[in-house]
C-alpha cells in the first residue's frame, strides 16, 4: 500500500502548528478528529513534544495513518481510534484539547451537529478546541475560490458544503465552548479556537 500524501496538509502544517503552540500551549492531551493521513499528526506531535497526540478517524484510514507513524515515530503519538461520528464511543482518557482539520465541510450538518455533542461530552473543562478549514461569514463566501471550491463539495456529495460561521459559533455555544479567537489563515483558511466553559 502506497502511503497516503496530502499536498494541502504539506502547505498548511506550518502557519497551523504556529496558531497550536500558542493555543495548545497549557493542554496535555490533544484528540485529533479526522487524522486523514496522518501527516497533520506525525508533524505536530514531533514539534509539539508537551503534548500527547492521539490520532483518530473511521477505521478505514487508519492504515495510512499508521504507516505515518511508522515512519516518523515519536513518543507522544498514538495510533488512531476508531471514531465514527455516526455512533460515538466514549473515550475513557482526560482530553483537553481537541483539533480538527478540514473536516466540518466534508461531512453532513447533522454529523457537525454529532461532532459539538462529542466535544461537549468529551473535552474536558477549560479544553481547548481548535477548528481548521473555510467558513462562511454571514451567508457569504470570503473569496472566488471558496465559492468554487463548495459547488465541488456540492457536485460530489450535497450533504457536504463550506459552513458558516455563525452556525458554527451556535454548536459551540450550545455545547458550553466561547469563542476566543477566529484566525486568518493562508489560502482564504482559518482557525476558530474555543474554550470549554462549561
Amino acid at each position: 500500500m502506497t502511503k497516503p500524501f496530502s499536498p494541502a496538509c504539506e502547505n498548511n502544517k506550518q502557519p497551523i502548528l504556529k496558531i497550536l503552540n500558542h493555543a495548545f500551549a497549557k493542554q496535555k492531551h490533544v484528540l485529533e478528529i479526522g487524522s486523514g493521513t496522518g501527516q497533520h499528526a506525525v508533524y505536530f506531535a514531533k514539534n509539539l513534544p508537551f503534548l500527547t497526540w492521539q490520532t483518530s478517524d473511521l477505521v478505514i484510514n487508519h492504515a495510512g495513518i499508521n504507516q505515518w507513524i511508522a515512519d516518523f515515530p515519536t513518543a507522544n503519538i498514538r495510533p488512531p481510534l476508531a471514531i465514527d461520528l455516526v455512533s460515538i464511543q466514549p473515550i475513557t482518557e482526560n482530553i483537553d484539547a481537541i483539533f480538527s482539520a478540514n473536516t466540518l465541510h466534508i461531512i453532513s450538518w447533522s454529523l457537525v451537529q454529532k461532532f459539538f455533542d462529542m466535544v461537549n461530552k468529551q473535552l474536558a473543562q477549560n479544553g481547548i478546541l481548535c477548528l481548521y478549514g473555510p467558513f462562511n461569514y454571514q451567508g457569504k463566501y470570503t473569496s472566488a475560490s471558496n465559492a468554487n471550491f463548495d459547488l465541488w463539495l456540492k457536485s460530489r456529495d450535497e450533504h457536504s458544503g463550506i459552513r458558516d460561521f455563525e452556525a458554527i459559533c451556535q454548536l459551540a455555544t450550545k455545547a458550553g465552548l466561547s469563542l476566543k479567537e477566529d484566525v486568518e489563515m493562508p489560502a482564504n483558511n482559518r482557525i476558530l479556537i474555543f474554550k470549554k466553559v462549561n
